[in-house]
């Protein structure tokens, strides 16, 4: 009688799954490991993040969670996530987007695949060499119709294939909406067990969550990167044209998110912190710029950035007087300290609200 011969146990595939801490990133992955897909995310950090910035800072938002939300989208779902910087590397598909910007300076459609691609990469180089950690294919949140750049039935083929994901991109979500995946084809996926959502209709999606048991999620507004956001889109502008180049440092990036911002003339601006968290987050920065304080009453700490003259710093600290409690005052006292640490104290008239034109504010 020949011995019994045992089946190798099937291989327990592995996906790994692009997390913004979003409703939608949340459902995809929870989806795929109802059928015992082993999952891990991952988030990129470009710098121009929403959270865990100003709501941080503002009193306004001292009320809403001061977490980061991919991190606590892998708490729900009991998955391991990596965090990769990418900021200094994104910076060029913010400067030259191949496919152009959305409504502000929202390189959306080049963002997905550039982020999809450092996805791929992960995958295809541990399929190379056969790793057994390595993933099977990727995952993404992404629904048909819901951006009106990024996640068009027209462009979500373009991000797999410039990605370099091609059909090892399973998005969950929508996958019977699109042409059938790799990890479909395979086996490794149930394509019955996904969905078929399409279009700008959160309620499939929440009803899903319903069921999953999820009780709560972020809901990032537009996204949750500033660069969708039309002030701050106007700002970054603001700040190529001034310097004549369009580049930037992530300290750049990081203040055009804080305080007002006021250009009396092309060759500098003020930036004014608008409470006491703005405030305390722009003393960080008071060495790397003329500054300016109200001594004789309440007011905002003013970073002037730029190439002031003497005359240039007088007009800004009475721009700044204009923002502090001594606004209705005949003088005020300030002190106005250059790059460097030079520091005078001197009187000025603050300026009136009227002589702040609106056209100065950024």
């Amino acid at each position: 009688m020949p011995p019994e011969t045992t089946s190798p146990a099937p291989l327990k595939r592995r996906a790994l799954a692009l997390i913004s801490g979003g409703l939608d990133s949340l459902l995809a992955v929870r989806v795929v490991q109802e059928q015992g897909i082993e999952v891990e995310g991952i988030n990129f950090f470009t710098g121009f993040c929403v959270e865990g910035h100003t709501h941080a800072i503002r009193k306004q938002d001292q009320r809403k969670e001061k977490r980061n939300n991919a991190l606590w989208a892998a708490e729900q779902l009991g998955i391991p996530l990596h965090i990769e910087d990418i900021s200094a590397e994104y910076k060029d598909v913010v400067l030259n987007p191949k496919h152009g910007y959305g409504a502000n300076l929202n390189p959306c459609l080049d963002c997905k695949i550039f982020m999809v691609g450092k996805a791929a990469a992960m995958v295809n180089r541990a399929r190379q060499f056969a790793h057994e950690q390595g993933f099977d294919f990727i995952i993404t949140g992404e629904v048909v119709g819901q951006r009106p750049k990024s996640q068009r039935a027209a462009t979500m083929p373009i991000i797999a294939r410039e990605s370099g994901a091609d059909d090892l991109l399973l998005r969950p979500l929508s996958a019977k909406n699109m042409a059938v995946t790799r990890p479909e084809r395979e086996g490794w996926v149930d394509r019955e067990r996904l969905y078929g959502f399409s279009g700008r209709s959160r309620q499939p999606q929440i009803e899903l969550a319903k069921k999953f048991g999820f009780s709560e999620w972020a809901q990032p507004a537009g996204g949750c990167c500033f660069l969708t956001d039309e002030s701050y889109s106007r700002k970054l502008a603001d700040l190529w044209q001034a310097r004549g180049e369009r580049d930037y440092e992530l300290d750049d990036i990081m203040l055009l998110k804080v305080g007002r911002h006021v250009r009396p003339a092309p060759h500098y601006k003020l930036i004014v912190g608008r409470e006491e968290g703005e405030n305390n987050f722009l003393e960080g920065y008071r060495r790397e710029f003329h500054h300016i304080r109200i001594l004789s009453h309440n007011g905002p700490l003013t970073l002037v950035d730029g190439s002031p003259d003497e005359a240039d710093l007088l007009e800004a600290a009475r721009i700044a007087g204009r923002f502090s409690q001594g606004r209705d005052a005949e003088a005020i006292e300030v002190e106005i300290t250059r790059r460097g640490g030079l520091a005078r104290q001197l009187t000025v008239v603050p300026r009136r609200s009227a002589e702040v034109p609106e056209a100065w504010y950024v």
